[in-house]
């Protein structure tokens, strides 16, 4: 059977868009929403279902259950909670135009705020970013323009909260911590629209990462292809900042396979070198000048490692087996069984050449190559000054 397309979801300002415009319609009308109907960037009249609605003299809260879809994301089954009260003083510098009250967006408990410079929102400011901004007050306008007005005269200014339960300890499983957001999520989503295992999304990520060590004064980047290549990197180097304020892992970025796509960022953002950690698989690509190390692009060349051997002395016998090896770790059981060292430091040797003439010979590059379990098998430096 083929296989079923992954399902769409809705991102966090989506669902805040949608509970914002369920809570102003409760707030106008005195009768608590059921479902909200919202237009996205990348799609109109999407129907959310409202979790929650709660009401007072002045004030309505709605929230929506985000739905992911099938994308792996931390925040799938959040509880996204929008609060809207009248404001009866606006802000001085807030004018209101052709009468519509003026839209101020705020953070409550579980959204994070921003600490360090290099992010799309300004150091204290709510972590919402400013699409999602634009998003939520493109559906509040709405809401407002499309419920009939009551008698009562509507106050120059609307404030509106997004809170996100929870949302300080889901947000230790995302990058915030490391960006220097603190306190809960960020409410992100350009389109409304979650993609699973979005490229374009996973490439957005490695950027924000980049960028934000880079305002944050770093001039070297980690590059790692995983969380374990991460840690044991980590475990070696420590903190790549002199500041000890900033969060320790700043500018350790897990790129996965987009390695050239990462590189190439750290050479716009004016980076000095990048650290490259890795396993054998991901790096013996890189050794080949496959900068782009999904399996679809290409899986491990084995008869590649087996011509390394080979020049390292292994003999013939051993390097047919090393052809026909499960993977490029299997190959490594090999040549240790044999006694037969050196493989490990050559790839790291020829993926440190690769990745500084893929930099155009502009970023030092350091490449740390690990075994499994975390024991340096091989480095190599490649510098601008020669």
């Amino acid at each position: 059977m083929p296989a079923q397309p992954l399902r769409e979801g809705f991102t966090t300002s989506a669902c805040a868009a949608a509970a914002a415009a369920a809570a102003v319609r409760t707030l106008l009308t005195g009768q608590p929403a059921q479902q909200s109907v919202i237009d996205l960037p990348a799609r109109s009249r999407v129907t959310f279902a409202i979790h929650r609605c709660e009401m007072g003299d002045a004030w309505a809260m709605c929230s929506v259950i985000k739905d992911a879809g099938d994308d792996p994301d931390v925040t799938h089954g959040a509880e996204i909670q929008a609060s809207v009260e009248w404001m009866r003083d606006a802000p001085p510098s807030a004018q209101p135009t052709d009468g519509a009250p003026l839209i101020v967006i705020a953070g409550g408990p579980g959204v994070g705020i921003v600490t360090r410079p290099g992010l799309p929102v300004p150091v204290g400011e709510p972590a919402i970013n400013p699409v999602p901004r634009r998003i939520i007050t493109q559906a509040v306008t709405s809401a407002l323009a499309d419920t009939p007005a009551s008698s009562h005269p509507r106050p120059p200014a609307l404030r509106v909260t997004i809170s996100v339960p929870g949302g300080e300890a889901l947000a230790e499983k995302t990058l915030n911590p490391r960006l220097g957001i603190v306190g809960g999520i960020s409410i992100l989503g350009t389109t409304g629209i979650v993609k699973p295992f979005s490229q374009p999304a996973y490439r957005a990520s490695i950027f924000t990462e980049l960028k934000a060590a880079a305002a944050n004064g770093l001039r070297r980047a980690a590059l790692t292809t995983g969380a374990r290549s991460e840690d044991y990197a980590f475990q070696k180097l420590g903190p790549l900042a002199d500041n000890a304020e900033l969060p320790p892992r700043m500018g350790y970025v897990q790129v996965g396979d987009h390695m050239g796509y990462a590189l190439t960022q750290c050479r716009r953002l004016g980076y000095a070198g990048v650290i490259v950690s890795g396993m054998i698989g991901k790096l013996s690509k890189l050794a080949q000048g496959r900068l782009q190390t999904h399996v679809e692009e290409g899986g491990v060349d084995l008869d590649f490692l087996a011509d390394l051997a080979g020049q390292l002395g292994a003999p013939a016998e051993l390097a047919a087996r090393l052809r026909s090896a499960n993977t490029a770790h299997h190959a490594q059981v090999l040549l240790s069984k044999a006694g037969l060292t050196g493989l490990e430091q050559r790839i790291a040797e020829l993926a440190a050449g690769q990745m500084f003439a893929a930099g155009e010979e502009k970023l030092d590059v350091r490449v740390l190559l690990f075994s499994m379990s975390g024991a340096l098998l091989g480095e190599s430096f490649r510098s601008r000054q020669r």
